[in-house]
């Protein structure tokens, strides 16, 4: 439950998944250093290790994705910010733009999210969101040179 629930993130009183896409920022910037691949490998590891925790996480509060589980949220701003420039221009639009798709859903995230009811679906909402996140970012990349 400490690792779904971001060591307490997601029990913020308001936007626990904020929160929680906050701490996926300070993991990708603490992991700057590392070379590309083991910060690729390390996103796969995370990935797969959610769909665990947030599935078991979700057993054992009795809510399929409650909204104090935000590892979801962590690994896929992680995710995301591999993606992108290391600039701080580029983080706060992934930031802001991730949020955005997560709390928006659109299609097929929301298909997705009611659809999916396990650690795999919890995963799976917020890996597209990400995937939104980067492709609207690299696409504003390209036509801008």
């Amino acid at each position: 439950m400490l690792l779904a629930f971001g060591f307490g993130a997601g029990l913020s009183p308001k936007a626990p998944g904020t929160a929680g896409s906050l701490l996926g920022v300070l993991l990708a910037w603490a992991l700057l250093p590392l070379p590309m691949n083991a910060k690729l490998l390390l996103g796969i590891l995370l990935f797969a290790a959610g769909i665990w925790l947030c599935g078991e996480a979700g057993r054992r509060s009795g809510v399929d994705d409650h909204p104090g589980i935000v590892w979801d949220e962590i690994v896929a701003m992680y995710l995301v910010l591999l993606a992108l420039p290391t600039s701080i221009g580029s983080w706060i639009a992934a930031f802001a733009l991730f949020r955005l798709f997560d709390i928006w859903k659109p299609w097929p995230i929301r298909d997705l999210d009611h659809r999916l009811t396990s650690g795999l679906g919890t995963m799976l909402d917020d890996l597209l969101a990400a995937l939104y996140t980067a492709s609207l970012l690299g696409l504003g990349r390209w036509l801008m040179f």
